[in-house]
């Protein structure tokens, strides 16, 4: 279903010596691009199957907001020595006799009841959320580069999402906070670099027209994924906190075992690890029209073996990749704390946590609509510079105080800001998958959300700090961050309508090409 002749990007012509190296010696770029440079059914069945992961991550990255939610409680009886001692509205609960009080709901709703942990103190209850992040930062570290070297893309994804489905269930079947936080951790630990795979994977099974577009497939079906939350939460509000976990793994299961019999290995990835069969096999299963011989076409591979960490290293040998990979991760810092850092300081506003969870996921939709209709028109970096920009102003505007109708403005600039930053996430990884080549894009993509991860890690103690001073401290913070780092971005290159490089010494032939053009012009 390619077109009639090869269509070479940009990154091959300063390799390019003459019309002759052309003609016999074609890159694999504008090979690939011959065979699926056109966008066929069988691809977009692929597309939507490896994005649909994206569903999953987003249901364990907000669970906890639901099963580890403090619940309301209520008096049933006043303290003898001091009648107006018992209040649910001023009261400390820790300093009540039990007996005087008890929970709105039944105490297996949440773990906070059910293991009577409401005295237990932030650090305790706040344990299998902590754990969670740090599962995902040490996931993304030690897995990062497997989806590059030994695995690939397709085993990757399928192995992250059978793990995660497993201790999802076993998290189900916990006695007690230690073990409950244990299993968060490990779901952290396998859900670190399953997006990253998956988002890689599709955009590397379409040509380069539709790359912007089918990453934000995946976009689509996170949003749907953290919707799903509370729709799930509030349909069994009233049954144990472990149903929510059994309801989330078992669809992944049957998920994972879809993925590992439909869903085929990403062409580029096979061609460079000089799978050269192989890879001809996918292009021909996903592009079933192709006629062209492939006999006679050789490939540049990547002169270095790609084992589990020289991905990084070469990434942070070389000066052009390193500077690239340390703006792209300072602004995902910065997009992280507010990402994660909004939904769980939603409780520092006067506001129904259902409503305001379902909001927060309903932004997230005209963001990947956003992404979705004008990324092949958006320049990538100003418009990651505006997004960043426009959240930091918003987060900073919601904690000043002194209008009319105040809380109808604070939810607002809140949704705005949380909006914004949705947007600069997705724009945020596209331009990452094509400011970096074939052998280290995977690498680079999980070490950017790591970096995102990162700065969600912050986020739990700025929500908490904010309940005490109105929010100053946690979306205050929250904008003077994502402002200042999203700045980072002035230092890269613009990558719209470019095609993507294979080996790094493609993409520094590209990088310098571009620098003489630039100095020649000046």
């Amino acid at each position: 279903m390619g077109d009639s002749t090869p269509l070479l990007s940009e990154s091959n012509s300063a390799q390019s010596e003459s019309p002759l190296l052309q003609k016999h010696v074609p890159s694999l770029d504008s090979t690939i691009e011959l065979c699926i440079g056109d966008f066929g059914w069988a691809q977009f069945l692929q597309a939507i199957l490896v994005s649909f992961s994206w569903f999953f991550d987003a249901q364990q990255t907000f669970i906890t907001v639901f099963t580890d939610a403090e619940p309301k409680w209520h008096c049933t009886q006043q303290v003898t020595d001091n009648p107006s001692s018992c209040s649910s509205s001023f009261s400390n609960v820790c300093q009540l006799p039990r007996s005087s009080w008890d929970w709105d709901q039944p105490k297996h709703t949440s773990v906070i009841s059910e293991w009577a942990l409401e005295c237990s103190g932030s650090v305790v209850t706040g344990l299998p959320a902590s754990s969670f992040f740090v599962g995902c930062l040490i996931g993304g570290l030690a897995l990062s580069t497997l989806a590059d070297s030994s695995l690939g893309r397709k085993k990757m994804l399928f192995l992250l999402c059978l793990m995660m489905s497993f201790t999802t269930l076993l998290t189900a079947f916990s006695t007690n906070i230690w073990i409950y936080s244990f299993l968060r951790f490990v779901t952290g630990f396998a859900r670190a670099t399953i997006g990253t795979s998956a988002l890689v994977l599709s955009t590397e099974l379409v040509g380069k027209r539709w790359r912007g577009q089918v990453g934000v497939v995946g976009f689509f079906c996170f949003t749907l994924g953290f919707l799903s939350l509370p729709a799930i939460a509030y349909t069994h509000q009233t049954r144990s906190w472990r149903t929510l976990y059994v309801w989330t793994s078992i669809p992944t299961l049957f998920y994972s075992i879809v993925v590992y019999f439909l869903v085929r290995e990403s062409p580029r990835w096979l061609f460079v690890q000089g799978r050269k069969e192989d890879a001809i096999s996918t292009l021909k299963c996903i592009s079933p029209s192709i006629t062209m011989s492939f006999s006679s076409l050789s490939f540049e591979q990547e002169a270095w073996n790609v084992d589990l960490y020289s991905a990084i290293a070469a990434l942070v040998r070389r000066k052009w990749a390193f500077r690239r990979l340390s703006a792209v991760m300072g602004t995902g810092f910065g997009i992280g704390m507010v990402y994660y850092g909004m939904p769980l300081a939603l409780g520092n506003l006067n506001f129904n946590l259902y409503l305001g969870v379902t909001l927060n996921a309903l932004s997230e939709l005209p963001a990947s609509l956003v992404a979705f209709f004008l990324i092949g028109k958006l320049n990538r970096r100003s418009s990651l510079l505006a997004f960043t920009i426009l959240s930091g102003v918003c987060s900073i505007l919601s904690v000043l105080k002194g209008f009319n109708r105040w809380a109808e403005l604070q939810i607002g600039l809140e949704l705005v800001s949380f909006f914004s930053a949705c947007s600069a996430f997705n724009v945020l990884l596209i331009f990452t998958i094509e400011l970096f080549p074939t052998c280290v894009r995977n690498s680079a993509l999980s070490m950017v959300r790591q970096a995102v991860v990162l700065g969600g890690v912050f986020s739990p103690m700025l929500a908490a700090a904010g309940r005490t001073n109105g929010g100053v401290l946690s979306y205050g913070v929250f904008g003077v961050v994502v402002g200042v780092c999203g700045l980072f971005v002035v230092c890269l290159p613009e990558t719209r309508g470019t095609g993507i490089c294979d080996t790094m010494d493609e993409e520094e032939h590209k990088e310098t090409a571009n620098c003489m053009a630039v100095a020649l012009v000046c």
